[in-house]
């Protein structure tokens, strides 16, 4: 290696900031890249975010649309036949379930539904169960609890 293959490992510097209003000879100087003068040269100047110059703003053009109802409770869905994949006797809890990939995320639950069959006994611990679901559960053998 010799002093002319010598560099800095990516990531240790940082660009530098433009230093604007430091003299004629940086090349940002007096006026700082804000031009002569108008709105855009003062301190606080500049239109707000959406202004388009008096004309009608694009999300003012636009028409309203839909609603988004706040109090919505959304639960990840794992169906009864999807549960066969653990061993007898296993307790299922929400943990697991993302654990092993049936659940990517928890949302505000787990609601388990009976679409298919379970042929293991089972513990299924969630947040809500469908009517189906428990019947098919303790058909199996299995227990229900609900977290």
């Amino acid at each position: 290696m010799k002093l002319h293959e010598l560099h800095y490992t990516e990531g240790a510097r940082k660009g530098s900031v433009k230093r604007l209003g430091r003299g004629q000879g940086s090349g940002t100087g007096k006026t700082a890249g804000k031009g002569h003068k108008g709105q855009n040269a003062r301190t606080g100047g500049g239109v707000a975010l959406g202004f388009e110059g008096g004309q009608t703003p694009l999300f003012r053009r636009l028409p309203k649309r839909g609603f988004t109802n706040f109090t919505r409770v959304e639960y990840a869905i794992v169906n009864v036949g999807t549960l066969n994949c653990f061993e007898e006797g296993t307790e299922i809890t929400p943990e697991l379930l993302i654990e092993t990939g049936l659940v990517r995320k928890e949302l505000n639950g787990i609601k388990i539904l009976g679409v298919g069959a379970l042929e293991k006994k089972l513990v299924v611990k969630a947040h809500k169960f469908s009517k189906s679901a428990v019947t098919l559960i303790e058909q199996a053998g299995g227990k229900v609890e609900v977290i």
